[in-house]
């Protein structure tokens, strides 16, 4: 199975998986967990673990993280490392709610370079200024 797994700095990585999954449905190929405030990396490295524990070598993991090279997306790679899973593992940092919705809609779909690149297009696509006076000039247009 290709898991989706969300790692972040408080409840960002939970908050967008329950974003993700009101706008997929619920799935068991979409996991997640944080590193809270009151936390050491070791804490979330245990947590880490017992979230990739039923994950084989037979599994691929698409891991999103919000900071690259914070303590979640470093602590992370280390312990997918440990556990022989590394070698199956596309990382990705900066993690958006379009570019994860993509990869769960995608991840089976697509081949690896082609869900690579789509992910990574609609993360850069989804962040954008958005300005009112565009709006106004099309209303205007219209009339």
């Amino acid at each position: 199975m290709k898991y989706v797994i969300l790692v972040s700095h408080g409840h960002f990585a939970q908050g967008l998986q329950s974003a993700v999954m009101m706008m997929s449905g619920k799935r068991d190929d979409i996991l997640s967990t944080s590193l809270e405030e009151d936390m050491g990396t070791n804490d979330f490295a245990e947590n880490f673990r017992k979230l990739v524990e039923p994950l084989t070598s037979d599994d691929e993991v698409l891991l999103f993280s919000d900071i690259l090279s914070g303590s979640p997306f470093t602590t992370s790679i280390e312990v997918l490392n440990q556990r022989g899973l590394f070698a199956k593992t596309t990382v990705f940092a900066g993690m958006n709610m379009p570019m994860v919705l993509t990869a769960v809609l995608m991840k089976d779909n697509l081949e690896k370079q082609d869900m690579i690149e789509a992910v990574l297009s609609e993360g850069r696509l989804g962040v954008t200024l958005f300005q009112m006076d565009a709006v106004t000039d099309y209303q205007e247009e219209e009339l």
